[in-house]
């Protein structure tokens, strides 16, 4: 079966986003000045083939954890569809 994941990797919400603070700054001088917060994180597509969902979601799970996402500063969260 082949599996489609959509993984978003995005900093954690207790720490400093510098790439957010940045953009935030640019749209200010853009003069979008009623954007109040923004965080800037990944976007991963991974295709992928699996025996059953379970199993797909095991190996998304490991890529997230193990590869795509550092854990200390990071959060992900991800959907998995059958194409």
């Amino acid at each position: 079966m082949k599996f489609v994941a959509e993984i978003n990797v995005m900093p954690r919400p207790e720490l400093l986003d510098p790439q957010g603070k940045a953009v935030l700054l640019g749209l200010e001088h853009l003069g979008l000045d009623q954007v109040e917060d923004v965080r800037v994180g990944k976007r991963i597509t991974l295709n992928l083939e699996a025996e059953n969902e379970t199993i797909a979601r095991e190996k998304v799970e490991k890529a997230c954890s193990k590869l795509l996402a550092n854990l200390i500063m990071e959060s992900y969260a991800y959907d998995l569809k059958q194409v």
